[in-house]
């Protein structure tokens, strides 16, 4: 899902698809094609700077529908796809190899390309694909440009769509959020929830891909490199931890956000782009790789919740968060494990208790009047902890 316009929000809705027995193999064809022609088009937008619809198509439309055989609304498709990804890649300052597609796929314009029809999906060129599941709640709105996907040996039709955005609430106090590397820690004064991370899991599939690295390199050349089997090995276990994190994320953020929507509260998290970046200075190590992946999946699918269920949310300066007293603003000092306990006020404390409340207590600060009364609901029907 990506931002849309103003008022609206661009939501993909992913359907589960079986092409007819008799037309797999065509299909499996077509898509191999488009990959191989949407490469050389990437290449030949860069180079060539053809970052219009006019220069592409008098660049490329002969080559993709001769030397590829793409038929012709879907070679028109193929240079408007790599328009796109040449255009991401060349306004990122950090960029690096050219981006080349792996897995076979097809970008398909609606009504052009493709249309949804009586539970299938008829392709340009005469293929028929079943609709074997999909998410109903944006049946009520139309249908833009969609792709299709070959994962895992299954075909997955991704379709955008346009929806209305939702408009905020006034909230009546707020849920604050703080990352730590084994448990993601919300709440307020009144209650307090924890998330378990993934990082352990996503780090031992990550391991096991070192491994196999270590395992098969030598001083002159990595051997893993030019064997089959175990690149791709290895290749999978890093998949396999990345979609970990990924699910995780996507999984957490939704239940943080949505109980912040159920009593209307506002979502606070402390931004941790500065954290980032200081560990991304540190020696390069699989376990900080996760971290910084961990924090800014996490990061993007809050925002994007808040933005997509219409919840305030608010990111603070997460400095004294947690050795600052949230009573009297005091300096904190150790008091056993994990345990923080102020000289002046005697405030005693976990340390991620006082994360949460240093968090609320700066997101009271920075909204200001944008809070009404609080009256919302009292929580106490959430288990404290999970």
């Amino acid at each position: 899902m990506t931002p849309g316009g103003e008022g609206q929000l661009t939501v993909t809705i992913k359907m589960k698809v079986s092409p007819e027995p008799s037309s797999l193999q065509a299909l499996l064809d077509l898509m191999r094609r488009y990959r191989e022609a949407l490469n050389h088009a990437i290449k030949e937008v860069i180079e060539n700077k053809a970052l219009s619809l006019g220069k592409a198509h008098r660049l490329l439309y002969s080559v993709l529908r001769e030397r590829y055989s793409l038929p012709s609304k879907i070679a028109t498709d193929c240079y408007r796809e790599a328009i796109a990804i040449a255009k991401s890649w060349l306004s990122n300052p950090n960029r690096g190899k050219i981006p080349r597609a792996k897995a076979p796929r097809i970008w398909l314009t609606n009504r052009h390309s493709y249309r949804v029809k009586d539970g299938y999906v008829e392709l340009l060129g005469g293929y028929k694909l079943k609709i074997v599941g999909w998410d109903k709640r944006y049946d009520d709105y139309p249908y833009g440009d969609a792709r299709l996907m070959l994962k895992d040996g299954k075909f997955i039709l991704g379709i955008y769509k346009r929806v209305p955005k939702l408009g905020k609430y006034v909230a009546r106090g707020v849920l604050a959020v703080d990352v730590n590397e084994k448990e993601i820690v919300i709440g307020n004064k009144k209650i307090e929830q924890r998330f378990e991370t993934h990082i352990e899991r996503a780090l031992h599939y990550r391991q096991l891909a070192e491994n196999l690295q270590k395992k098969y390199s030598f001083s002159k050349y990595n051997a893993w490199l030019r064997r089959r089997g175990i690149r791709r090995r290895t290749k999978s276990f890093h998949r396999k931890a990345s979609n970990i994190i990924e699910d995780w994320a996507k999984k957490t953020s939704h239940e943080i956000v949505s109980l912040a929507k159920q009593y209307q509260y506002a979502v606070a998290r402390e931004d941790l782009t500065g954290l980032v970046e200081n560990l991304r200075k540190l020696p390069k190590e699989h376990k900080v790789s996760l971290l910084i992946l961990s924090y800014r999946r996490l990061e993007h699918w809050i925002d994007w919740q808040c933005e997509k269920q219409g919840v305030p949310a608010v990111a603070i300066n997460p400095r004294g968060t947690s050795s600052t007293c949230p009573i009297c603003g005091s300096k904190l000092v150790e008091n056993g494990y994990r345990k923080l306990k102020c000289i002046k006020c005697g405030f005693e404390a976990d340390r991620d208790t006082v994360a949460i409340l240093n968090i609320e207590k700066k997101a009271h600060e920075k909204m200001g009047g944008s809070l009404t009364t609080p009256t919302a609901p009292q929580m106490t029907d959430v288990i404290p902890n999970r």
